[in-house]
């Protein structure tokens, strides 16, 4: 079995993030996927490589199409903890964040 090679994974994860993240910098990807080494001088590109596709994996894991209006929904039921888990509420409120 061949060996990874990881200097290229680490350039197709570079270029893969370009593509679905074209407005972000690829010094911010590089940034965010070393962001929890405190020395990134003895980082191997093995690491590296691992770093970089678990950076992916949580970017595409965060990235969710939610409107506006689901947003203004939040913050206001956020304003309203006290009330929020009323027991005649509570089913509306489930129902609506689809649990």
């Amino acid at each position: 079995m061949a060996q990874k090679n990881y200097f290229n994974s680490i350039i197709r994860t570079l270029k893969d993030l370009k593509k679905e993240h074209p407005n972000q910098e690829v010094s911010n990807h590089i940034s965010g996927a070393l962001a929890d080494y405190q020395d990134i001088w003895g980082v191997s590109d093995k690491e590296f490589d691992f770093a970089l596709n678990k950076y992916r994996a949580t970017l595409s894991l965060d990235k969710k199409d939610i409107d506006d209006a689901y947003i203004a929904k939040i913050i206001k039921d956020g304003q309203n903890l006290d009330t929020i888990l009323d027991d005649e509420d509570e089913d509306a409120w489930l129902d609506d964040f689809g649990m």
